[in-house]
């Protein structure tokens, strides 16, 4: 099974391609989009490597990465959306997402993380998803609670900041 293409009421999305590398490279370099993210953003060389290594993962069937384009502009580049294994071993599967800061405060990640979800649950057959988000991260977790995920009531923090969301295919809609 390869990644399907979706088309939503405002979003193109298409498998994340090695054309969209710098339009990546350049929106992690902006340090309010990864402020809640660890990763090598400011060492360009280590950067590259870690996006490349991502792009070029072989990840399970209907699992990878989307990149997010406005139907009405198709050629610009708004972020990614990714359905991969938790911190790359699972077993379960993780949703996130990332968007250039000009997409921020639309809806965007929204709808996209809607498609994939629905993805999730009704292609690959997954049973839940998870996302872990930093516990500072106010809008992601906003974001999260919109799609019908939970994180428990006094849910811990782990070592890296994170809490964890979840959603089961019963509680998605």
């Amino acid at each position: 099974m390869s990644l399907p293409h979706f088309t939503t009421a405002r979003l193109l999305l298409r498998p994340r391609c090695f054309d969209d590398l710098e339009a990546c490279l350049a929106m992690d370099r902006d340090v309010e989009v990864t402020r809640h993210i660890p990763g090598p953003w400011q060492d360009p060389v280590a950067h590259r490597r870690f996006v490349e290594g991502r792009m070029r993962c072989a990840y399970p069937d209907g699992l990878g990465y989307w990149s997010i384009f406005e139907r009405a502009a198709p050629e610009r580049f708004l972020g990614w959306v990714l359905l991969i294994p938790e911190d790359g071993a699972g077993p379960e599967v993780e949703i996130g997402w990332r968007l250039v800061r000009s997409a921020w405060g639309r809806g965007i990640a929204g709808e996209a993380a809607r498609a994939v979800i629905e993805h999730a649950f009704a292609t690959v057959g997954l049973s839940a998803v998870v996302a872990g988000i930093a516990a500072e991260n106010a809008a992601s977790r906003r974001l999260a609670a919109k799609l019908g995920m939970r994180c428990p009531e006094g849910a811990p923090v782990d070592a890296d900041g994170y809490v964890r969301y979840r959603i089961e295919q019963a509680h998605a809609g």
